[in-house]
């Protein structure tokens, strides 16, 4: 591949070249046999876009707002573990890639950087995402971190009572180190542990790892204030659906951009998102994000139902 990444698949094939091995497999794998992994791009080329053309579209705004917090696009950089391994500035480089976009970060527990390194590192939005663990002060230790470091929000990763076959991993040796962490430890009364973080914390509190409506609206019934719909990158439940075929979720690029070129890297891949996202609004006649509704999109359903 000659010349500057066009593309995000392209920052992908630079990741594959730069990586070690088991570090791209990590990185880059699914559960088990990786249906859902092929699953989350699949699902996208099934549906369409509805565009209109009767608007002047010539002026685009993509900023929203996030939690009262306005970011310069709907993008949130999903939570992911051990940055490091694609880069020695680990998430302090993304931090200050998402902090450049003006776009919001989301931390892993699972980080390679400290809550306090990330934190001073830039003036990036930024969110902490934990489990809740069966000792529950090494939760609420991190916390009081995340709060005292001035994050905004807490995102409760609600579908791991346990890892997630992931047969690269266990052929590259590198399940280890997580497993040391997980396997036990972790709390599966999700509406209890959302009931307890809310009586230690006045931070949002978000859930991940939806993808059905129901529990959607229990998690809300007990008292978060958003849903992350979520199959954790298809590294937990194979053969579960794509997250975009159950709304009616951007991690892995983004760890690409940074092993192939650290922080700029992070930076041009979120630009490339924002500029893939304006020119699409421009094409289909959505002026803003308030503008963008669910006629615009058409679904394989929706297109059977039509020739009916």
């Amino acid at each position: 591949m000659a010349g500057e990444p066009v593309n995000v698949n392209e920052f992908h094939e630079l990741a594959r070249k730069v990586l070690p091995k088991m570090y791209y497999d990590f990185f880059a794998g699914g559960a088990e046999d990786e249906y859902t992994l092929k699953e989350n791009v699949e699902a996208f080329h099934r549906i369409t876009i509805q565009p209109r053309i009767l608007v002047d579209a010539s002026r685009i705004d993509m900023s929203t707002v996030i939690l009262s917090h306005k970011t310069s696009a709907p993008i949130i950089l999903s939570p992911s573990a051990a940055h490091q391994l694609a880069h020695p500035e680990g998430e302090v480089a993304t931090a200050r890639g998402a902090a450049a976009c003006n776009v919001i970060m989301g931390l892993s527990f699972m980080s390679t950087c400290t809550v306090e390194e990330v934190a001073s590192s830039c003036n990036a939005v930024r969110f902490f995402q934990t489990y809740v663990y069966k000792r529950r002060d090494v939760t609420e230790f991190m916390v009081r971190q995340a709060e005292n470091n001035g994050f905004r929000a807490i995102i409760l990763t609600a579908d791991t009572p346990r890892l997630g076959r992931r047969e690269a991993d266990i052929k590259n040796k590198m399940i280890s180190f997580r497993l040391r962490n997980f396997e036990g430890l972790i709390s599966t009364d999700v509406v209890s542990d959302i009931a307890w973080l809310k009586s230690i914390t006045k931070l949002p509190i978000l859930i991940k790892g939806v993808l059905n409506g129901e529990d959607a609206m229990k998690a809300i019934e007990a008292g978060v204030v958003g849903i992350i719909v979520s199959n954790h990158g298809a590294r937990q439940l194979d053969y579960s659906p794509a997250t975009i075929s159950v709304l009616e979720e951007i991690g892995r690029p983004v760890i690409y951009g940074l092993a192939a070129k650290g922080e700029s890297g992070v930076k041009q891949v979120i630009e490339m998102l924002k500029n893939e996202l304006e020119l699409t609004m421009a094409l289909a006649g959505c002026c803003s994000v308030d503008d963008i509704t669910k006629s615009h999109v058409k679904t394989e359903k929706e297109r059977f139902l039509c020739k009916m």
